[in-house]
């Protein structure tokens, strides 16, 4: 009888030892570094998201400041003599 760890043709897959735990290890990986990117593109479009807001509160800030201002220069001006 022949040894079945004698290679003699066919696929390898029939020969070689299956190594479970170095798939698992390459499977984990490719779900980390797939999470990973999900996460760092989420967290590019909260930043996107957080710089929007903070245009809009300083036009709010500037706008605020810039009626304050006509209501004191008209206030000014309706009372002056």
């Amino acid at each position: 009888m022949s040894d079945p760890r004698t290679r003699g043709g066919g696929s390898r897959f029939l020969y070689e030892p299956f190594d479970r735990a170095s798939a698992r290890i390459d499977a984990h990986e490719r779900v980390t570094e797939e999470r990973w990117k999900a996460l760092e593109r989420r967290l590019a479009q909260i930043e996107d998201g957080l710089d929007r807001l903070e245009k809009r509160v300083w036009i709010a800030v500037f706008g605020s400041a810039a009626f304050l201002a006509s209501e004191l220069a008209y206030s000014i001006y309706v009372n002056s003599p």
